[in-house]
């Protein structure tokens, strides 16, 4: 998925259906990402109000990743996670 200004509503919708199918309430994904409840709402409804680093730190909680391609000083992807070393 290409994430940008206009499909965030699509993310916020991926971000919820990824964490229905693992069975996480609100508060459950929220301990396991160590994020706030209510940062959980935001993700999944409006995550143009939020902190990158928090839906980072979200996304990588859930298992999933970003990778950001089209560096000009590097050709490869450059893969985003929940600040764990690869």
């Amino acid at each position: 998925m290409q994430v940008s200004t206009n499909n965030l509503a699509h993310l916020a919708q991926q971000l919820r259906q990824e964490r229905k199918r693992q069975g996480l309430t609100r508060t459950q994904a929220a301990g396991i990402c160590n994020v706030s409840e209510s940062f959980i709402r935001d993700a999944e409804s409006e995550p143009s109000r939020c902190s990158w680093g928090l839906l980072l730190q979200l996304i990588g909680g859930l298992g999933l990743r970003i990778d950001v391609a089209g560096w000009s000083a590097e050709p490869s992807s450059v893969v985003a996670n929940s600040g764990t070393a690869p």
